[in-house]
């Protein structure tokens, strides 16, 4: 039988602070309703627009229009304007002191997690810019309105939770169990009939929620000889000319192109002449049936292969 899309539970997701609509969680700092960082009423900028797209059009040299190209979007810009609205004087010091130590330029991407209408979405995103102005109001009581801009370098907003979808290798079916005696009479069936355990059919469904195209992370757990994993749509594969034993795995990330064994050595050179470039293999919105595939005679049970990703949206 196939196996299909669960959650993955060993991950905090982003956005876990995030208890009501209109707040905003980054780095772990709560800003929006119930928090000292309201956002004001002109709201969040660039978070539901589509990003700039650069195109791969060709102009026709002789007739109107161009050839279509391969469209990709830049990275998405993202603002608010938050208010420091300190509940009593004696605490501007520790709101204003939190603001800062969260929005610095220190450190690489985080998550930016905006939940609104009971959806909660997140980008990988730095802080660009911030702007804290020094006037009366800050002075007196703490109270400010500061613009945050943040870079997202991947423009797709994510799912708060982890998917995950796993298959294991072929297997058939063991079909009835004839038991026998001694003599030469044959026990024969007896109802209720012992059919054995259910086979595998070495394939896996996995579920894209969103709207845009989401970049999976797989791996291949041995033992098993040549692993490899196919889109059944259109026989896009995935194939690694590699014997795995039962404590090593093979990591592929389809977002960065790379392939490590255990985690730490590169293996990208053993890619098999048919695998596709690991970036062009990705899970488009909807649902992706999957097969898991080996080199071996005789499979072993212990092999899986295990895809996790985040619903991708634009």
């Amino acid at each position: 039988m196939a196996e299909t899309t669960t959650v993955y539970p060993q991950e905090t997701a982003p956005g876990s602070l995030i208890t009501r609509d209109g707040q905003i969680q980054w780095a772990g700092l709560l800003m929006g309703p119930g928090t000292p960082y309201e956002i004001d009423r002109t709201g969040i900028t660039g978070w539901d627009d589509l990003p700039v797209l650069d195109t791969g059009d060709i102009v026709r040299p002789d007739q109107h229009g161009a050839w279509p190209g391969a469209r990709w979007a830049q990275p998405r810009l993202i603002g608010a304007s938050v208010w420091l609205l300190p509940r009593t004087a004696g605490q501007a010091r520790a709101v204003a002191a939190a603001f800062r130590a969260a929005t610095g330029a220190d450190g690489g991407e985080q998550w930016l997690a905006v939940r609104l209408h009971g959806e909660t979405l997140a980008v990988r995103a730095r802080v660009s810019r911030r702007v804290v102005p020094q006037d009366r109001s800050f002075v007196v009581h703490g109270a400010s309105r500061t613009s945050l801009q943040w870079t997202a370098t991947d423009p797709r907003r994510f799912g708060t939770v982890l998917r995950e979808a796993r298959a294991h290798l072929p297997a058939p079916e063991p079909g009835l169990d004839w038991p026998r005696t001694a003599g030469a009479t044959p026990a024969g069936l007896h109802w209720p009939l012992e059919w054995g355990t259910s086979g595998a059919a070495g394939t896996c469904t996995a579920v894209n929620g969103g709207g845009a195209a989401a970049h999976p992370v797989i791996e291949f757990r041995g033992p098993v000889r040549q692993p490899a994993l196919t889109r059944l749509a259109d026989g896009r594969r995935l194939r690694y000319d590699i014997v795995l034993g039962p404590q090593d795995v093979l990591t592929v990330d389809t977002e960065s192109g790379t392939v490590l064994l255990n985690g730490t050595t590169s293996r990208l050179y053993t890619a098999a002449p048919d695998s596709a470039p690991e970036q062009l293999f990705h899970l488009p919105p909807g649902s992706t049936e999957l097969a898991f595939r080996a080199g071996d005679t005789t499979p072993d049970p212990r092999a899986s292969a295990t895809l996790r990703w985040r619903d991708a949206h634009w």
